[in-house]
């Protein structure tokens, strides 16, 4: 049995895929909510069998109770939606990191994709990272070739990197796999922040309207990462600590230099060390 069904036959021309899954590496939420903002008004191309990728014990459907009579249930959801991006169409692939059957579905998109014509597969991702609030948010890419990245987004890290993987990763690797050019931007998030980091998801939009040659909104998503940051700053000026450890991320950028896996981990361990093991996010590396 397919892990999909789609709802209606459909004819495209020369679609870009755009991809984002809630998971490690969707720090921020960033990854989620950029696609989810490209998916806006989208028709729905393409539903998952849920019940065959998704452990309802980790990922709980909501239930609604009104007035004390249990009224509805809303239960996780990954979609394919087909989006105009300018006058390009896009079919964005948002929802929750499936729990299981990820070769399988892989393996699925990669030959669905084929059938649709994708001529490429954007990943979309956040990480956490060693980077101030106060600065730019970095981009670092993927490409399944060389040259294949746009904009002024490299790929890296430079060298060998272990890390563990996400759904996102197999998908990108099937579909290269098919023969269709694969990429992937991802957002490196401030790891003191908690919860969204909309500055995150604003850059990340604006490296898909860079590859796609298209003029990007914003929608809220500019308020919100302005109130934010006046948040954080406020947080950063009440605390000497932070306030610290932040001018020295920000003398790394300045100096356009950042710091290398170890150096890194290295910073991240001694920050959380000094705050008592909370450095104000997950209270860990990732």
């Amino acid at each position: 049995m397919s892990l999909f069904r789609l709802e209606k036959p459909i004819t495209l021309t020369a679609p870009t895929v755009v991809a984002a899954l809630d998971s490690w590496v969707d720090a921020g939420s960033a990854a989620t909510v950029a696609a989810a903002h490209l998916a806006q008004g989208g028709d729905v191309v393409a539903t998952f069998d849920g019940d065959a990728i998704f452990d309802y014990r980790a990922r709980r459907p909501t239930l609604e109770i009104v007035d004390g009579r249990p009224s509805k249930l809303t239960w996780p959801e990954l979609t394919l939606r087909r989006s105009m991006i300018g006058d390009r169409e896009v079919l964005v692939l948002v929802g929750p990191e499936p729990d299981y059957r990820w070769r399988s579905l892989a393996d699925e998109l990669a030959e669905f994709s084929k059938t649709l014509g994708v001529v490429e597969w954007i990943s979309l991702g956040s990480i956490p990272a060693a980077v101030p609030h106060t600065r730019g948010v970095p981009i670092l890419g993927t490409e399944s070739r060389p040259g294949l990245l746009r904009g002024e987004v490299q790929p890296g890290p430079s060298g060998l990197l272990r890390v563990p993987a996400a759904a996102i990763s197999v998908l990108d690797l099937a579909v290269a796999g098919a023969g269709i050019p694969t990429l992937g931007y991802f957002a490196q998030v401030p790891h003191y922040v908690s919860g969204a980091y909309p500055a995150a998801s604003i850059e990340l939009l604006r490296a898909v309207g860079r590859h796609l040659g298209v003029e990007p909104s914003f929608g809220e998503l500019t308020d919100e990462a302005d109130q934010l940051r006046r948040r954080l700053d406020a947080a950063a000026t009440a605390d000497a600590d932070t306030h610290a450890y932040i001018e020295r991320m920000e003398a790394m950028v300045d100096e356009s230099r950042l710091p290398a896996g170890d150096e890194l981990i290295g910073e991240i361990e001694r920050f959380l060390r000094d705050r008592g093991g909370n450095g104000g996010g997950s209270g860990r590396p990732n």
